[in-house]
């Protein structure tokens, strides 16, 4: 029972034999921690901004409101993650990264639509890469005079061609694109030492020129301060050119399905970022002036001389003034080399940074895309899913993403991409955050992360920043974000995937729906407050689909259905897989009815709805309501199983249910043979063949998981009713209840054409009378019938051909109906055979049996094209009524009826109020 066992034959020799023949299947690529996490992120991390956009940013902003923006951004990346770390170390990490991540933990809803922008985040950050790489070449060979169209147009060209090549390293597969990765960290490494041992070295006459004084305390102070210039120049708009360099710290969770061991934990890796970002902005900023012109010439101070140049022997003042400066942090991208011992080599980290960070993009983006489109969660998207090789690389994945990379590459304005990327990157990360909040709040059994090292409040801490950074940088852009979230989670969630991974909303479904359940104990019942809680005797709720569908149109978005199934033979484990099959629930769900099932295992039908009535429900989320199909094959079935049918009646209104049954002409049994189906419920001859030996309901094996599901039969109560009437015969007062259905129907689409028609008995000499009182009492009810009949005819006496086919109807169940029996004999049979109709229980209920005659005339006279007929139920006491003769009441009240015949009996409480109170 606790043990996983292996199915199959366990003596064949020979399969042995052939296993070890076979040749083993080789091993995809894997990378450990190292080389598939360490270093993928620090190359994210040291990438384009960190060489080409900090020294600029730090110029805008000062090197005070620098040192915010890193460690703003760095606590935004800090905190997500530690809540990466706490989801991914909550269970096995497969493909997929950041989408995976975030899909197994809030579901497929958010998970689907977080995994396409983190995808195509991914694939605008390889174009930005791209256009940073293009940029430093394009400025290479202006410097040496060589153009091939103009500066935009280069950068265009470079970048497609760089873009290509980089395509078919990622394609030649993840063993290759590492290799590339180590190499490119080596010379990232060479070039930060080559630029530290740069900033000590006094600088020549031709660096000076260019701005480059070295160590100045004068100079770090005039840059700690703010100098906006330009329509970029905003924190905001600074933080969101420099925030995709922190975006680094996911790299090794996006190729989760390539590493060994899946430990993504990235802190380290955001810790030395961080720190690098502090270090490159204050020793840059401590040796450079914000503006230089680069000319000899200027070498001489001259008496009007303005700026920090003049303590040093230079003058700027005419290029600061005409705003024409070339050099200087403030308007020369590449400061680093500059700065640098060897410009070379800085060079050489520029490449290296930017061709392994947009390579290290260029595998990201495929791998999250294919893990969605291998989930099924959107259509159309499937055909990039395919796999190829023992890797199983996203050939077809790398091509769109080289599609995408072009198009954000055509841009060629590094300062215009990297905004787009951080508003994606931001969404991406606010989702993350609240991902483990959420699975973190609902404090469900299964949240175990072995990383202890986080907190759920400063998860949503993190993602409420990410939310309203996102409006501070852009608004619309946010807007644009967020509605292609609302609008991917608002397909996800009509389309409903089949899938269940034990998301962090299912738990939290479970904890909301437990604590509405017990807060409900603390309410007490008020009339204003009533709804007909409906526990609904169906069987295999694909058995009685009508009976399903008229209980759905009261109770759906309004009140609890619950679908009750009998199952009377002998307990097997075959009976109690049929009894809680879930196929049930497959079968309403594929229905789209809002309804429980219950399935019981019991010795006969009576005993078996009795535990029903007691036990279904939960806290006040309880049935109060009946609803049973009429049995209409009652002659032709055993007596005892007529009696055991009343019996479910009486025990019903004996717990203080209200109680419904539902007569269609054409019955409501549409059961195969392959279906367990109660004869007691409802039926006919078919049925019971097909069920009534107990031994072959338990030869059966059905499954409980894997079942097809079967076609939808259509019923009367799915299709639009028109203008048709439903006719209400209010003939006593049970509570409200036979006005109160009636009521709810209307308020559904389908039924909402019907007119109501309340038919009342009344007197001949008070019709009009009796007819306004009705009305103004439904009136204070407010239920907007406005269409009364007082039927003083009902109290007639019925037709004698009428009266001889209902003596007709009982006379095989009447004790004195054989002439050769003996007179004394009549009380014990009765004793063993309780159905049996008696002389004196005729007499006694004569008066009612006439009336339910009568009604069947006054039904087939003003009801025959009626959508549906609701009559209140006639009751029939325990001990005075036989049950035959109750059932021939309901039989002969509701027969040769063509619309669909609801009997109603409340339970004399009130459902219907007009008072405030």
């Amino acid at each position: 029972m606790y043990e996983e066992t292996t199915a199959g034959p366990t003596d064949g020799g020979g399969s042995s034999e052939d296993e070890e023949l076979k040749e083993p299947q080789p091993e995809p690529t894997r990378f450990g921690w190292v080389q598939g996490v360490m270093i993928r992120c620090m190359l994210n991390i040291w990438g384009v901004i960190l060489y080409l956009r900090l020294p600029w940013i730090t110029a805008q902003a000062g090197i005070g409101l620098t040192w915010v923006i890193v460690l703003l951004s760095s606590c935004i990346t800090g905190i997500t993650s530690l809540s990466t770390s706490a989801i991914a170390t909550n269970g096995k990490v497969k493909s997929g990264g950041t989408y995976f991540l975030i899909s197994r933990s809030l579901g497929p809803e958010l998970g689907g639509s977080i995994g396409l922008i983190f995808a195509f985040a991914n694939a605008v950050a390889v174009a930005m890469h791209t256009v940073g790489f293009a940029e430093t070449v394009s400025d290479l060979m202006s410097e040496h005079g060589a153009v091939m169209v103009d500066r935009i147009n280069d950068i265009r060209i470079i970048g497609i061609v760089t873009v290509t090549c980089l395509l078919g390293i990622s394609m030649a597969g993840m063993a290759w694109e590492s290799k590339a990765q180590i190499l490119f960290f080596l010379v990232i490494m060479v070039s930060f030492a080559n630029y530290i041992v740069g900033t000590i070295i006094p600088a020549s006459a031709d660096k000076q020129a260019k701005g480059f004084f070295s160590y100045r305390a004068d100079i770090f102070a005039a840059n700690f301060v703010p100098g906006w210039r330009g329509p970029e120049g905003s924190f905001f708009g600074m933080f969101s050119i420099f925030f995709p360099s922190a975006t680094g710290i996911l790299a090794g969770a996006n190729i989760s399905g390539d590493l060994k061991v899946k430990n993504i934990l990235t802190l380290q890796k955001h810790i030395q970022g961080t720190s690098d970002g502090f270090n490159e902005s204050k020793t840059l900023n401590a040796c450079v002036l914000r503006d230089a012109s680069g000319s000899l010439n200027d070498s001489l101070v001259s008496a009007d001389c303005v700026g920090l140049s003049c303590n040093y022997g230079w003058d700027f003042s005419d290029c600061i003034s005409n705003k024409t400066c070339s050099y200087g942090i403030s308007n020369y991208y590449q400061t680093m080399s500059l700065v640098s011992g060897f410009a070379p080599l800085i060079t050489a980290g520029i490449f290296g940074a930017t061709l392994s960070s947009a390579l290290a993009c260029l595998v990201s983006a495929p791998k999250v895309f294919q893990c969605l489109c291998q989930d099924n969660l959107y259509p159309l998207i499937g055909f990039f899913g395919k796999g190829y090789g023992k890797n199983q690389e996203p050939i077809r994945g790398y091509l769109l993403t080289y599609i995408i990379a072009i198009c954000f590459i055509l841009i060629a304005e590094l300062n215009t991409i990297a905004p787009i990327i951080s508003n994606f990157f931001l969404c991406s990360y606010s989702l993350i955050n609240f991902s483990c909040f959420h699975a973190s709040i609902t404090n469900s059994p299964g949240w175990r992360p072995s990383f202890r090292f986080y907190s759920k409040w400063l998860s949503l801490l993190g993602a409420v920043c990410c939310a309203v950074i996102m409006f501070l940088l852009n608004w619309w852009a946010a807007l644009i974000a967020f509605g292609i979230v609302v609008f991917l989670l608002g397909y996800a969630l009509y389309k409903k995937p089949d899938v269940n991974w034990g998301s962090s909303v299912q738990a939290s479904s479970y904890s909301f729906a437990l604590n509405q359940c017990v807060g409900l104990n603390h309410v007490e019942d008020h009339v204003k407050n009533y709804r007909p809680q409906c526990l609904v005797l169906t069987g295999p709720p694909s058995s009685r689909p009508a009976l399903v569908d008229l209980v759905s149109c009261f109770t759906k978005r309004l009140s609890l259905m619950m679908c009750g199934n009998v199952v009377t033979a002998s307990s097997s484990p075959s009976l109690l897989q049929e009894a809680n099959g879930h196929r049930h629930v497959s079968w309403l769900n594929q229905r789209k009815v809002k309804s429980f099932y219950r399935g019981v295992v019991a010795a006969d039908l009576r005993s078996g709805v009795n535990v029903l009535l007691q036990g279904a429900g939960l806290g006040r989320m309880k049935p109060n309501v009946l609803l049973i199909g009429f049995k209409s094959d009652w002659r032709s079935d055993s007596p005892e199983a007529a009696h055991s049918y009343i019996g479910v009646l009486h025990d019903a209104f004996d717990l203080q249910f209200g109680v419904c049954v539902l007569r269609m002409r054409e019955g409501l049994d549409v059961s195969d043979h392959q279906s367990h189906v109660n004869p007691g419920f409802d039926g006919g001859p078919e049925t019971i063949n097909a069920v009534s030996a107990p031994s072959r309901v338990q030869t059966r094996t059905l499954s409980s998981v894997c079942v097809e599901p079967k076609p939808q039969p259509s019923s009367v109560f799915q299709k639009k009713q028109g203008k048709k009437t439903i006719d209400v015969y209010w003939l006593s007062d049970d509570g409200g209840l036979t006005l109160l259905l009636p009521y709810l129907l209307t308020r559904r689409r389908r039924w909402s054409g019907c007119k109501v028609r309340v038919f009342v008995g009344g007197e001949p000499d008070r019709k009009e009378e009796q007819r306004q009182e009705v009305l103004a009492l439904i009136k204070k009810f407010r239920l907007g019938f406005h269409h009364v009949e007082v039927l003083p005819d009902i109290y007639q006496n019925p037709q004698p051909a009428n009266v001889n086919q209902f003596e007709e109807l009982i006379g095989p169940f009447r004790l004195d109906s054989n002439p050769k029996q003996e007179p004394d004999s009549g009380q014990p049979r009765q004793q063993e055979e309780p159905w049996r109709i008696r002389e004196q229980d005729v007499d006694r209920n004569k008066a009612k049996s006439l009336r339910q005659i009568r009604l069947n005339e006054v039904l087939q006279d003003y009801s025959r094209d009626a959508a549906l007929i609701v009559i209140t139920m006639p009751v029939a006491r325990t001990g005075v009524c036989p049950s035959m003769l109750y059932l021939a009441w309901l039989d002969f009240l509701s027969r040769d009826l063509r619309p669909p015949v609801l009997l109603v009996r409340g339970n004399q409480e009130n459902v219907l109020t007009f008072y405030c109170q």
